[in-house]
């Protein structure tokens, strides 16, 4: 199943609430194992840089920045928002380097409804038509319905494991009942079949929007006959839309490796409920206890995960987490091989007890 060696590359990751980071402003965050420097400059514009200084690989967040450059805290090497170095001050008059050597690893970001994405390229070059590193040929997620909007609310967790575990964790529609039971989601112990319907999508698949049968005390707020549609793309990006005659929610859950053995989870609520903010208080505990029996079941998981055992998939509930699989294989190939990729998911109907 989970393979520790694999980060899908050349694609689009989540990397921080767009209101973390100030103007003038820096903050350090690890991905996918690299060490990566953010800032935001004094006209608002938000990047992202490696985190290591090329002269003496001191990290560049332990010197200085003006919102425009930073210096590093060694030898004042300072390097702009595009990784290019453009001083030495150690350089004494009548001497010249060609500062386009020292250059620093940058990384293209996109920012929209109160997000920032992070697009990491491979090192591989572009030899037999692959993909060229930097070059971002996939536009970064949005929450469909809700462009030029900022989400209403935010958790974050950290799961300590590879991301296939979180992913697989997340997805899984046979758990609930037995992780998540709880008057205000699942208090009903048995269980019932689950006939859904999905479809692939780009880079991924989707459930059909259909008709919410057992309802929870919190789809019961949106309004009467609530319907939900749920989308899942690589590397791990989920959307839940929940609609009614009156009101929209949608849920992007989003899950990004901090490094092999380290996993973000961060889930973000849109919506037209204009009352959503002011109940925030109260709804973050659930959404929080909600999201740590998850968590809590991935630290057992990894217990047992120590002694490397052989894991198994079954048909139908477990076929989601097989085309999580298929997927990601198939981008890399793609990638390897330089060709476009193939999704391959087929529409089908599943069924599963939950």
């Amino acid at each position: 199943m989970a393979d520790s060696a694999l980060f899908l590359r050349n694609i689009w990751y989540y990397a921080l609430p767009g209101k973390k980071l100030k103007p003038g402003k820096t903050l350090v965050k690890t991905l996918l194992g690299e060490p990566i420097l953010f800032g935001r400059t004094l006209d608002g514009t938000a990047f992202a840089i490696r985190d290591i200084c090329p002269h003496r690989a001191v990290p560049l967040s332990c010197g200085q920045f003006n919102g425009h450059e930073v210096a590093c805290g060694y030898h004042g090497w300072r390097f702009d928002a595009t990784g290019a170095c453009t001083a030495i001050p150690s350089l004494a008059e009548g001497q010249s380097l060609n500062l386009d050597l020292f250059r620093v690893k940058a990384y293209p970001l996109a920012e929209a409804q109160g997000n920032i994405w992070i697009y990491m390229a491979s090192e591989k070059g572009p030899d037999k038509g692959a993909k060229i590193p930097g070059v971002p040929d996939l536009k970064a997620p949005i929450v469909p319905g809700f462009e030029g909007s900022t989400y209403q609310a935010i958790e974050v967790m950290n799961f300590p494991c590879y991301i296939d575990h979180a992913v697989v964790g997340l997805m899984d529609p046979a758990h609930v009942p037995y992780v998540h039971r709880a008057w205000w989601w699942r208090a009903d112990p048995d269980l019932s079949e689950e006939v859904k319907a999905f479809d692939p999508s780009p880079y991924g698949f989707t459930m059909r929007d259909h008709e919410l049968i057992r309802e929870t005390f919190f789809y019961s707020l949106l309004g009467k006959s609530p319907h939900v549609e749920i989308a899942f793309q690589l590397p791990g990006v989920r959307i839940e839309r929940v609609k009614t005659a009156t009101n929209i929610l949608s849920n992007l859950t989003t899950i990004t490796p901090l490094n092999e053995n380290e996993t973000e989870v961060t889930t973000l609520f849109y919506s037209t409920l204009p009352w959503i903010p002011l109940l925030k208080p109260v709804l973050s505990p659930f959404v929080r206890t909600f999201l740590n029996q998850d968590r809590d079941m991935v630290v057992k998981q990894q217990v047992g995960l120590k002694y490397d055992p052989s894991l198994m998939l079954i048909k139908d509930a477990d076929t989601q987490a097989r085309w999580y699989f298929q997927l990601k294989a198939e981008f890399a190939r793609a990638e390897e091989e330089g060709r476009d990729f193939v999704n391959p998911v087929k529409s089908q109907v599943l069924r599963w007890q939950s």
